[in-house]
This record gives structure tokens, sequence and C-alpha cells, in this order.
């Protein structure tokens, strides 16, 4: 996986932060999105983060996530 892939969440994972649904759980299962960037160094030191690969939605949503999550989409 690389910034730039499309992808499919494919385990579920619930979140409470989408903006359409504040405050209530939303399970990502089978929602695409864009890889943004995968986090492996802050301020130039390497660090592991749990859930480096950033994933964005919509203009309003973002999320993190395992690699194991994800499934990349072919074209």
């Amino acid at each position: 996986m690389k910034a730039g892939d499309r992808v499919r969440v494919k385990t579920s994972v619930i979140v409470y932060t989408h903006p359409e649904h504040r405050n209530q759980s939303f399970d990502m299962k089978g929602l695409e999105g864009e890889i943004v960037s995968i986090i492996n160094d802050w301020n130039g030191r390497p660090v592991s983060p749990n859930l480096p690969i950033q994933v964005k939605f919509s203009a309003k949503f973002k999320a993190h996530f395992k690699q194991e999550e994800l499934e990349v989409i072919s074209d």
C-alpha cells in the first residue's frame, strides 16, 4: 500500500467521529477511500504508530487504520 491507493475497509471498525453520525457508533466496513499517508516518522524520528495508515473518505472525514483492516481496490 502507498499514498494515493484506493482502499476499502474490509473488517468491522466502529468509530464515533463520523461527521454524519456524531457521537453514535458507526461501522466503517465497506467504505471506500484514498490513502493520504502512511505514518512512519515524526519530526524526522522513526515511530511505530498503532494505526499508521491515514485514509480520506470525504472532504470532512479522515481516519487511521491498521494494514489488516484495509484492502486495495484494483481499477
